[in-house]
């Protein structure tokens, strides 16, 4: 796993190597404070915001925080989370999806129909879907890079389009149910980790942290660029394993860890990997942030383009497969509603700029939470769902706000 509160273009990572030469948790300290100052501020408003979220809800109500109901919190978050996985990457491309809804409801349709009424093999049923996401994503690439089609309208005219897709191909019917019995309802229902599998899959993480950023810091040194030394690392790690392991205690209090959160988990660690690792990573980030200027490095900017269109339907399919195993049924309600809305908000909330070449695959994670707490926290105070949208509405906007200011920011101190 990557450090979440330090998501930022290769750029800023230069600039800090050329300021923050101190070592040790001061020199730590003092460049983060630098970053703050300059506009960097990373995840760490969203994760105030969430502390502020969770301490209210709790004084309101003692349930709030208690094993149970964030065992229901996480896997609520796992269908509309995979859709915002998908949705960080076009925002990261500078581009926008609004057919996320109904391409997870085309998906649920294509599953209850292939797998629910004609018995087709679960795994089967789930490929021709995610196949039909990639599909859409290709179209809209084709759209936006041969026809100069705006993403907004290009994808607004497939909301409607998939829409209809999904009314047809449910049929009269309207519904149907998936098998309670069937594997693909079990995982999403009743599949939990055992308690000592957490335990030992949380300690790997820990040591995958240490070794990668053990790797990270050699390399920089032989760059001739600052690095975090050996004990900050273990330092880290250590932090990391700690609250990790009391978190994976306190839920197995209850029901303990869904692995249908743990493939949530997962995707977000791979899709961060990518952004960050790789070079296509690289260059998202690049077109996003100014795409001539990414042309002009040579950088297939119409690939890239098709590329993000494609992870986020494709994504958005498996969010519709999992919110179908989740509910055990399709029906003409599936991917729509505020999932839509939802999942571009989570990814916005998490800290994805709206305006491209900023965010990390963890916005997704902690957007989600911060929607579905306000969702739970609500709903165990027994209030109005209206407030429910009124205060993720001021939220977002809240995001995008900061997210404003800190461009300013930024720019004022002649950073990227």
């Amino acid at each position: 796993m990557s450090d979440v509160l330090t998501d930022r273009p290769a750029a800023l990572d230069q600039q800090d190597a050329r300021l923050a030469t101190d070592t040790g948790i001061a020199g730590v300290t003092r460049a983060f404070l630098r970053r703050v100052r300059g506009g960097d501020l990373g995840t760490l408003p969203v994760i105030i915001g969430l502390a502020i979220i969770w301490t209210v809800f709790q004084v309101l109500n003692p349930v709030f925080l208690s094993s149970a109901n964030l065992v229901d919190l996480t896997m609520q978050c796992c269908t509309v989370g995979v859709i915002s996985l998908g949705i960080v990457c076009v925002l990261l491309a500078g581009q926008i999806d609004l057919s996320v809804g109904s391409m997870s409801g085309l998906s649920a349709a294509i599953v209850g129909v292939l797998f629910g009424l004609h018995n087709w093999p679960a795994p089967a049923a789930i490929a021709v879907a995610i196949l039909a996401g990639v599909a859409v994503g290709w179209l809209y690439s084709v759209l936006f890079n041969r026809f100069g089609v705006p993403s907004f309208v290009a994808t607004l005219a497939g909301l409607l389009t998939f829409l209809g897709l999904q009314l047809y191909v449910l049929g009269a019917r309207g519904a149907i149910n998936l098998p309670f019995e069937t594997g693909l309802v079990r995982f999403a229902q009743l599949a939990f980790l055992p308690a000592a599998l957490a335990y030992v899959l949380i300690a790997l993480a820990a040591v995958a942290v240490f070794l990668i950023g053990l790797q990270q810091s050699r390399q920089r040194r032989k760059a001739n660029l600052s690095a975090r030394s050996i004990s900050m690392l273990l330092l880290r790690s250590a932090a990391l394993l700690v609250v990790l392991e009391l978190v994976a205690w306190y839920l197995n209090q209850d029901r303990g860890i869904g692995w249908m959160f743990v493939l949530f988990i997962g995707l977000v660690v791979v899709m961060d990997y990518l952004l960050t690792r790789t070079g296509w990573g690289r260059a998202l980030f690049a077109v996003g942030g100014n795409a001539e200027a990414a042309r002009r490095l040579g950088i297939n900017v119409r690939r890239v383009y098709a590329t993000a269109f494609i992870a986020c339907s494709a994504l958005a399919a498996l969010g519709g497969i999992l919110g179908a195993a989740r509910l055990a049924s399709a029906n003409q309600n599936s991917g729509t509603g505020d999932v839509n809305l939802n999942a571009i908000a989570a990814a916005v909330i998490g800290g994805t700029s709206l305006f491209g070449g900023r965010g990390s695959a963890y916005s997704a994670l902690l957007g989600i939470i911060v929607i579905q707490s306000i969702s739970s926290g609500l709903t165990l105070l027994n209030l109005n769902s209206a407030l429910r949208f009124m205060i993720t509405g001021l939220v977002l906007a809240i995001a995008v706000s900061v997210d404003s200011l800190a461009r300013k920011s930024r720019a004022a101190h002649g950073q990227a």
